[in-house]
């Protein structure tokens, strides 16, 4: 297997020695992370891609909020304290004039299940931020002389009252909770509020209805659309009982659930302070095991996303399917033409985001099978710890930002330039054989079928066929026959 970029790196850059429990390390010169980061970049050279920058940030609000937490309870000094947050600030602002957050977080995503290694990664940043600010050596964290003037170490103040155990979930609900309120509530409800637009619209177009992929009794195009709006709707119901389920933390649990070594109102201090920055309601989880043993709210989570893919993929395929020709299909709506449809064929022009957003679909379903998996019995969830956390939390993450670029597209791209084809409804619906549907209360069902069967053998509408049957007279037989009122039996 090739090595990683920061393996790599660590070969051919000038190092530095980096110690831990284990012993020294090499450590790239210039990285702000120590022994054990490098220890891992080493161990899971898996799949090159890092944990997300989402749940970097997450970590980093959560050790400056513990910090904060640690510091009003008398047990860390208020100079480390806030030498401590002020380096979480710089990594929630992305430690830009450093490299990026990419650059000093390199830990493969497959490592550790309960996300020790990541953990300890930010433990060694912010430790070493610290370094860089009173002016010491990058890497003097755990130097005795260093320490004595009010130096920070990684493990006895930036991890203090904590353990990766439970601070690895909170990073997990707090960065798939932010992503959830800053980017994918936004993008649905553009989405849904679009769709309910062209409902209003479009509530005069009428069209035929299609069941089984046959033709069925007529349709509003705005009824349709509503349809559609409904289930972003939805979607945004989901997407905030996601954010009340992904509201509990672990933090406060430490090692097992039992809050060994940390103070009792540490956890629900931390979720306040998390609380007042992100504008998200957390709260410390009411039962410690049941957050830290297993993974059930992420799995919900996922479940709520996957629904979002499913609603995603129907919107899209219909609107592919109605826009399907432009001359030999449906034909009833004009797709917008963003970008030449084949290499070979000259003008054609393909439903590509429609397309692009059902491949969004099949990988949010797919992220939500490996996260499933992840939380269960034997699996992931195993006694007193769940060891699937770092695929879990990506896979969530992952959901989330494709579903909203989806949703973004879908409405810049594809809704707002989305246009019916009256003329082309209006030439479906009378041909098609269900319009004897609302002849049967009248005539019965087995004497309007039979004028189906005879307008589809002779090639002519149902209601020239009623009409040369005289089955009723004229007025009454246009009145049964209007696609407008089939739409509307009440009237309305």
């Amino acid at each position: 297997m090739p090595p990683t970029d920061a393996q790599s790196a660590a070969q051919t850059q000038e190092t530095r020695a980096e110690k831990d429990t284990m012993g020294e390390m090499r450590v790239p010169a210039d990285v702000l992370y120590g022994a054990s980061t490098q220890r891992a970049v080493e161990n899971f050279p898996v799949s090159g891609v890092p944990v997300p920058e989402g749940i970097i940030r997450a970590f980093a609000m959560l050790k400056g909020a513990a910090a904060s937490v640690n510091s009003e309870l008398g047990l860390l000094d208020q100079e480390r304290a806030d030498a401590v947050m002020a380096a979480c600030r710089e990594i929630t602002h992305g430690l830009a004039d450093r490299g990026g957050i990419g650059r000093h977080f390199p830990v493969d995503i497959y490592q550790t299940g309960s996300g020790t290694s990541t953990n300890m990664n930010a433990n060694e940043v912010i430790a070493n931020l610290v370094c860089v600010a009173r002016g010491a050596p990058i890497g003097s964290s755990k130097d005795k002389a260093y320490l004595e003037a009010g130096g920070v170490h990684p493990n006895d103040h930036v991890n203090m009252g904590q353990s990766s155990n439970d601070t690895f979930p909170t990073a997990m609900h707090v960065a798939a909770a932010v992503a959830i309120k800053n980017d994918l509530l936004p993008a649905i409800d553009a989405m849904a509020t679009e769709l309910e637009a062209k409902a209003e619209a479009w509530d005069s177009v009428v069209k035929i209805g299609r069941t089984h992929l046959q033709d069925a009794t007529p349709i509003r195009l705005g009824q349709e659309f509503s349809g559609f709006a409904a289930q972003m709707r939805h979607g945004e119901e989901r997407l905030h009982r996601a954010l009340h389920a992904l509201g509990e933390l672990a933090i406060g649990g430490t090692a097992v659930g039992t809050g060994i070594n940390t103070h009792p109102e540490f956890g629900s201090r931390v979720a306040a302070e998390l609380t007042t920055e992100t504008g998200i309601h957390f709260r410390e989880a009411a039962d410690h095991f049941e957050a830290q043993h297993a993974k059930d709210a992420i799995v919900e989570t996922s479940g709520h996303l996957k629904t979002i893919a499913v609603s995603l993929s129907k919107i899209a395929g219909d609107i592919r399917l109605m826009g399907c020709g432009p001359r030999c299909g449906f034909g009833e709506l004009k797709i917008p033409a963003v970008q030449p449809g084949s290499s070979i064929m000259p003008g054609k022009v393909n439903p590509v985001i429609c397309e692009s957003a059902v491949m969004v679909s099949c990988r949010v379903i797919g992220n939500d099978a490996a996260v499933t998996v992840g939380g269960l019995g034997g699996v992931g969830s195993l006694l007193d710890l769940n060891v699937a956390m770092p695929m879990m939390g990506a896979a969530v993450l992952e959901s989330i930002g494709l579903l909203a670029g989806a949703c973004s597209m879908m409405t810049d791209k594809l809704l707002s330039g989305l246009e019916p084809d009256e003329e082309r409804c209006k030439s479906l619906i009378e041909g098609s054989l269900a319009m004897c549907t609302s002849l049967a209360p009248v005539i019965g069902y087995d004497r309007a079928a039979a004028l189906a069967k005879e307008a589809f053998a002779t090639g002519k509408t149902v209601r020239d066929v009623a009409r040369e049957q005289g089955v009723l007279p004229a007025e009454e037989l246009d009145r049964l026959l209007d696609p407008r009122a089939m739409t509307s039996p009440d009237g309305a």
